[in-house]
């Protein structure tokens, strides 16, 4: 690689979190040579011989290092070793080197003290020192960390965005798209047939330019609604709702309140569409519609033998503990919003207490912590993964690829409200969801717009 070559290339230092956050993250980074801090090693050495469930990313981590690495020198590691060949065209992959950030010689400008966050910033703002005018970014999720970094003097500070797949949540996938006006009065040519009870109709792909499978079409008339199920280079089909119908569906006793909860119930209770993604804010119905359709599903139709109810919570997420009490007992102060839904759904029986645990009893509901997902094959099973805005791409993935024949997954979340200190609404694992699964025609995203919780609930989501 030439000198003018190398200075377009550049130096990304990687913080531990991004290896936690995606243990291959390393290889990300093409043509571009990646710098592990000897402190980086440190902490994931610490990490993955906890009992938690981050230590397996950290394993996996090291692993997937020591395999670049596994066949180097000391001095090949100083000066950077070759990473695995990707598709990259002409460019040539780039390496990954180890720096012992300890032994790093402190200057004006420089962080004191022994923190690990400070050296891994000292690390990277001695090679922006020494490589200049080389580029060397520091990457990081940790918000408080990038700070001080540019604080400190580091010209390029950035978060992990290769799993990031939007810029703005503004333009987030909604699973519905709004048409001005009468829609059937800007349609020329349709052509339509009859299955079963449903109606399908297919127009021409410019009458409606920017949809994906399964998402829903609403006008202005408040009479016109659809779902798209077919699309093709000069065509599209859906299928015929009308808003009517669509809002006099019902679920375990529960009626829609709004279009939107509608239009979820309908992807709900549909047996084909196998991920249901339910995005809105605190107060839209998103665990309450869930809960009743997978009952109905469950007691009253049948299709499937039981509900897994499982979520994240920071300390959940890692170990439910050692203390006496099953699995279940553990996790039900962690799933209080599901124990709320279900009074409410049993709220006006004589008895409610003993027809909760019937309930409970019929449906075979059962409370999973998220560790423990892991491993298994879940097969005839309706899961609900509740909060799981808190959750990252890889986790999600985990979960997701859990779910066997015959399963139907409700993945349900608010992007405002999240706890994670690594997270944001852009890199949530939700909105990688959402937009990763658009196009597949077995899942349905929804965005439950209004809050129909209470008036007060209602004031306060749109006025504090």
């Amino acid at each position: 690689m030439g000198k003018h070559q190398l200075s377009e290339t550049k130096l990304y230092v990687l913080d531990t979190n991004i290896l936690l956050h995606e243990p291959f993250a390393f290889l990300s980074f093409q043509e571009h040579d990646v710098v592990i801090p000897m402190t980086v090693l440190e902490e994931l050495d610490h990490i993955k011989d906890r009992r938690k469930d981050v230590s397996r990313d950290a394993r996996t981590a090291i692993r997937a290092l020591e395999d670049v690495l596994k066949d180097a020198a000391p001095e090949d590691m100083l000066q950077g070793v070759k990473m695995p060949q990707a598709e990259m065209g002409r460019l040539e992959p780039g390496k990954l080197m180890i720096v012992n950030d300890h032994y790093v010689d402190e200057h004006v400008g420089m962080l004191p003290g022994g923190e690990n966050d400070h050296r891994i910033i000292n690390a990277a703002l001695h090679l922006q020192k020494v490589k200049a005018p080389r580029k060397v970014v520091l990457v990081t999720k940790d918000i408080n960390m990038r700070i001080k970094a540019k604080g400190a003097g580091l010209s390029h500070v950035e978060d992990y965005r290769t799993d990031q797949l939007i810029d703005d949540i503004r333009f987030l996938t909604k699973g519905f798209e709004k048409v001005e006006g009468d829609f059937w009065a800007r349609i020329k040519n349709v052509s339509s047939m009859t299955e079963g009870r449903e109606t399908i109709h297919t127009v021409a792909r410019d009458a409606i330019p920017t949809v994906y499978i399964n998402e829903y079409l609403l006008d202005e008339t408040e009479q016109f609604a659809a779902r798209i199920c077919e699309i093709h280079q000069d065509s599209v089909s859906f299928v015929d709702l009308g808003r009517e119908r669509l809002l006099a569906r019902t679920a375990w006793g529960i009626s829609p309140k709004n279009i939107y909860q509608a239009m979820a119930l309908n992807a709900l209770l549909d047996t084909d569409i196998e991920l249901v993604i339910l995005t809105g804010p605190a107060g839209s119905g998103k665990t309450l519609l869930a809960l009743a359709a997978a009952l109905e599903l469950v007691i009253e139709k049948g299709f499937y033998d039981k509900v897994i109810v499982t979520r994240n919570t920071p300390e959940i997420a890692e170990s439910i503990g050692f203390l006496p009490g099953t699995e279940e007992e553990k996790m039900a102060p962690w799933l209080a919003a599901i124990t709320d839904s279900l009074e409410v759904l049993h709220k006006h029986d004589e008895n409610p207490h003993s027809s909760l645990n019937y309930i409970m009893d019929k449906a075979n509901i059962q409370f999973k912590s998220v560790n423990f997902m892991r491993g298994r094959s879940i097969q005839n099973a309706i899961v609900l993964l509740d909060e799981c805005q808190n959750l990252t791409a890889s986790q999600l993935k985990t979960i997701i690829t859990r779910c066997g024949e015959g399963t139907k997954l409700i993945c349900s979340g608010n992007l405002a409200q999240i706890d994670s200190n690594y997270l944001t609404a852009v890199s949530s694992g939700l909105t990688y969801i959402v937009e990763r699964f658009k196009n597949f025609t077995g899942s349905a995203t929804i965005h439950l717009n209004g809050v129909v919780r209470s008036r007060l609930a209602s004031f306060a989501e749109e006025n504090l």
